[in-house]
């Protein structure tokens, strides 16, 4: 998720359980791209002991390629390429989600990255820009070009985060592609995650929204298939992960204000399942100071009651980025 789970993100995760593999934010490609130096780092420097996987965005075919060959110089598990993002400034691009408008595009942009990588190859795929029937004919073209692995998050690009999972769509791309598919989509517990895995028989998760509002999501999701109880925290434990998350943010050059601001990109997650009334999150959106943000997060989250697994089902105005179905 980009700006959010970076380097510094990845080796906070970690120590909390982590993730079997890795997907950075993506490297943005055109003419006169360079490889993001952050990004990079998080191959290079890569803290979790665990593959790493780089994902591209782009359309332009010459600069992908480039990006794609300069990557393989570098400890990558896989090249990926992103067809999912659904966010306005990406797909008017014709980037990211914004792709999926043009079939035969994306079948030149996947011949051409296939000839030109030698390691593994995947892609994370919507399910359509508007309309889902032109899912068959996307999986006909990605069957077509070998990947070694496919991600499919069950929405299309129009719906965001506001729909329901259709996760009837990743059961027909685990059905018919040649390779392994991952479920994305709307995987918030452990319990939801076996419920994904058992609608779509996919051979794995992807999970991003639901690991930043519960970094233990990983582990419980282990625990619960070994058949143990999975590990419930507590208010304080989720405050020391904003703590954590805080002194992870930190930078001599920010402002405090600045870093306040920062944080409301993990808030948006995590205030997601302290109350169900919305006030913590409509409260911790409005403060700019460190005394006031660390009040907030001390008077809704300093007690030993267990947290929620779920999110709450908290009501949020359409133009909310973060409206839609959670759980």
């Amino acid at each position: 998720m980009q700006d959010v789970t970076d380097l510094p993100f990845w080796k906070l995760v970690a120590g909390y359980g982590g993730a079997d593999l890795y997907f950075t934010e993506y490297f943005r490609v055109h003419p006169d791209s360079i490889l993001d130096p952050d990004i990079l780092k998080s191959i290079t420097a890569n803290p979790t002991g665990r593959p790493a996987i780089a994902q591209l965005i782009g359309n332009h075919i010459p600069s992908l390629i480039r990006s794609a060959r300069e990557l393989q110089q570098h400890p990558v598990a896989a090249i990926d390429l992103n067809l999912g993002c659904p966010v306005p400034v990406v797909y008017r691009k014709n980037a990211g989600g914004g792709l999926l408008r043009d079939v035969a595009q994306i079948d030149s942009i996947l011949g051409a990255l296939r000839d030109a990588i030698d390691t593994k190859f995947t892609v994370k795929t919507r399910i359509g820009f508007e309309d889902p029937d032109v899912f068959e004919e996307l999986l006909t073209v990605y069957a077509r070009h070998s990947l070694d692995l496919l991600t499919v998050h069950g929405r299309t690009v129009a719906e965001r985060y506001r729909s329901t999972v259709h996760y009837d769509y990743i059961a027909r791309a685990v059905e018919v592609m040649p390779c392994p598919v991952l479920a994305n989509g709307n995987v918030v517990s452990a319990v939801k995650a076996q419920y994904v895995l058992d609608q779509t028989r996919a051979r794995g998760l992807m999970i991003g929204r639901g690991m930043i509002r519960n970094p233990w999501l990983f582990e419980q999701i282990r625990q619960h298939r070994r058949g143990e109880a999975p590990f419930l925290p507590c208010g304080r434990d989720v405050l020391a992960y904003v703590y954590a998350l805080y002194e992870m943010r930190a930078k001599p050059e920010f402002r405090e204000s600045s870093h306040v601001q920062q944080m409301k990109k993990y808030l948006n997650y995590i205030g997601l399942g302290v109350e169900p009334s919305g006030r913590f999150l409509h409260e911790i959106r409005r403060v700019n100071t460190q005394t006031d943000f660390f009040r907030l997060c001390h008077e809704f989250l300093d007690h030993s009651e267990p947290m929620p697994l779920e999110p709450f089902d908290i009501p949020l105005k359409e133009t909310d980025f973060m409206c839609g179905t959670h759980s």
